[in-house]
């Protein structure tokens, strides 16, 4: 498992009647601050602030089609040659990280193809290689962006 660092990190929130929104910096639009969402935007940050990793190369909450049906996926960073390089999967922090988790990424995974898959809720957070599918590793920390 990971541990995220997100003691620096501070998003931009505002008040909305009666619901906090929270300003996605890759879509460029205020949000409705979900528990799932307030995942997403710290990852986000944590990919874009600290890792360096290009805010123009993530895709965030885009549709694609899984077995029939229309899904979105949370994250997916390219690399510079525009190639799916990491899927991520967010979920609110109170839904535990699990095989059911894995298998929802998986999903994904078999019609976007990427290097790296993450699985965060913001408390357990997981990074593979799946470089070489037949030895997939499990890292300690998550891969810089050097691309």
């Amino acid at each position: 498992m990971i541990q995220l660092d997100i003691s620096d990190i501070a998003l931009q929130l505002r008040n909305n009647g009666e619901k906090t929104q929270v300003f996605d910096p890759v879509r460029k639009r205020w949000l409705v601050l979900t528990p799932e969402e307030h995942v997403r935007q710290y990852i986000i940050q944590i990919l874009t602030q600290k890792l360096q990793y290009p805010p123009a190369l993530l895709s965030v909450e885009k549709q694609i089609e899984v077995n029939g049906m229309i899904k979105r996926f949370d994250v997916v960073v390219y690399n510079r040659d525009h190639k799916p390089w990491m899927l991520v999967e967010c979920k609110a922090p109170e839904i535990a990280v699990s095989e059911s988790t894995l298998q929802q990424l998986l999903n994904y995974q078999r019609n976007i193809q990427c290097r790296y898959w993450l699985l965060t809720n913001g408390h357990q957070t997981y990074c593979a290689d799946a470089n070489n599918i037949e030895a997939i590793s499990w890292l300690s920390e998550l891969p810089a962006y050097d691309l």
